[in-house]
């Protein structure tokens, strides 16, 4: 036993997916198609998908925000968490993979629940702060370009409701973030992003070893 997170070997990990997660079918659908494609890497663990499910229903999400689309994979796993007048944002620049999206959501029968915002995603943002969407949803998600997180934190913290939860992706970067010898242009945001979040007063936070790191920050008065 130890005080600190288990790392997981392939084994447990394996074991982790068969008894401690209950991906939809429609989820494990869209994973699957995934693999077959390039950028795979980008796909939520099934494991991020359900927790992050279980929060927004614990915290009664009505409005979920998020920042990076891809396959749809996370947008669908909060559509059908989320209950029958839930509704989900999500956002992307790449109009290519947006079909894909589409189709997956139509599969699953949330289409309804879900609008895709294509374009920049800060103009996106910008123009609904501009337009009275000031603390308007219960939950944001940021996936996306790592050299604009601390820009898409500001305007989630804008957007989303006090007591609501933003939730951002891959900040422990598959162990690079503690790696010296690493000075990318996105691990060195990544960086910058972790330690401005740690130092924000203006929320709870933590960051948990989950999928390639998540960092959980509740908006507080």
């Amino acid at each position: 036993m130890t005080p600190r997170t288990l790392g997981l070997t392939d084994p447990l990990y394996d074991y982790l997916l068969k008894v401690g997660v209950r991906e939809h079918p429609a989820l494990t659908r869209v994973r699957e198609e995934t693999a077959k494609l390039p950028g795979v890497e980008m796909l939520l663990a099934p494991e991020q998908a359900q927790f992050m499910a279980l929060l927004a229903r614990l915290l009664a999400v009505r409005r979920y925000l998020e920042i990076g689309t891809y396959t749809g994979y996370s947008a669908l796993a909060m559509a059908l968490a989320l209950g029958p007048d839930g509704k989900v944002v999500s956002c992307d620049i790449d109009a290519a993979i947006a079909p894909t999206a589409r189709r997956h959501w139509q599969y699953a029968g949330v289409a309804d629940k879900i609008e895709l915002c294509l374009g920049p995603a800060l103009d996106t943002l910008d123009a609904w702060l501009a337009h009275g969407e000031r603390a308007s949803f219960d939950m944001a998600f940021i996936d996306a370009d790592k050299e604009n997180l601390l820009a898409y934190y500001e305007r989630c913290h804008a957007l989303v409701r006090t007591g609501g939860v933003i939730l951002i992706d891959n900040t422990l970067w598959g162990g690079a973030v503690a790696d010296a010898s690493e000075h990318d242009a996105a691990t060195a945001a990544i960086r910058a992003f972790n330690v401005a979040v740690h130092q924000d007063r203006r929320v709870e936070m933590v960051l948990l070893p989950i999928g390639d790191g998540l960092t959980l920050a509740r908006k507080i008065g």
